[in-house]
């Protein structure tokens, strides 16, 4: 009997990708999705053969990323022109930045994550499907103030929906707060991980401290509360961006 060694590459990539159009990034029945996407391109390279990709992590419907990564394995120790022609393939909206022969594993090996969320002062034609337009003032000095009290390993289950299959709701965050520019507002935070909807719930929530619907204390108090139904309603999914991932 003969026997075919089947030679493989395990290869990592940086991707970036305008979520607008896509149902978030894991593969789901019957819709587009960011994983679907790059997957397809990968099987037909293949000679319609599957390739399976990992990512660093999950992304809601409509969530962008900045900076995104993929692990894999290719079927050959050639990977050659591999970058060029899957480019080629993808839709406007992804783009692989490189390819490497590494032995990393995109999701498990991810040591830290940060999300960033804009929101423009007044709307803007060019970049409405990037932002959230919030025609209100904020104070970002006491929303700064209650975001002092997400930084360290706490539950955010106030912060998950509902019918994410976790095992738990602690997070390790290490860095939370938001920035101010003459047109924008900028949330950014640091985390070994996040739970399903928590960056938008997070946002949400903070954005009524900012108008001062909510009081700093109320806002600890719904964090310690441990149910979503506390909190405020989510911000909208497309001023959220996975800006970047530690390995």
């Amino acid at each position: 009997m003969n026997f075919v060694l089947m030679v493989t590459t395990p290869l990592f990539a940086k991707i970036s990708f305008d979520g607008t159009a896509y149902y978030g990034w894991q593969i789901q029945p019957e819709k587009e999705t960011v994983q679907g996407e790059i997957e397809s391109a990968l099987t037909k390279l293949n000679g319609n053969k599957a390739v399976a990709i990992i990512g660093c992590g999950r992304t809601d419907a409509g969530v962008h990323a900045h900076e995104y990564f993929i692990s894999f394995e290719w079927p050959s120790l050639r990977f050659d022109h591999l970058l060029f022609k899957l480019n080629r393939m993808l839709p406007h909206a992804i783009k692989v930045h490189w390819i490497e022969p590494k032995s990393i594993h995109a999701r498990f090996d991810a040591k830290r994550r940060t999300y960033r969320y804009f929101i423009n002062k007044e709307k803007h034609p060019f970049e409405d499907q990037f932002r959230w337009t919030l025609n209100r003032t904020l104070d970002i000095a006491t929303m700064n103030e209650a975001c002092q009290g997400l930084i360290g390993t706490l539950d955010f289950a106030s912060f998950a929906k509902g019918d994410s299959d976790v095992k738990n709701t602690l997070c390790d965050v290490s860095a939370a707060f938001w920035t101010e520019t003459d047109s924008t507002y900028i949330f950014e935070i640091e985390a070994n991980r996040f739970l399903r909807n928590m960056v938008r719930a997070l946002v949400g929530t903070t954005v009524e401290v900012g108008l001062g619907n909510l009081s700093v204390e109320s806002f600890l108090a719904i964090l310690s509360k441990k149910d979503r139904q506390e909190a405020s309603t989510s911000a909208p999914a497309k001023g959220l961006f996975l800006w970047r991932v530690v390995y």
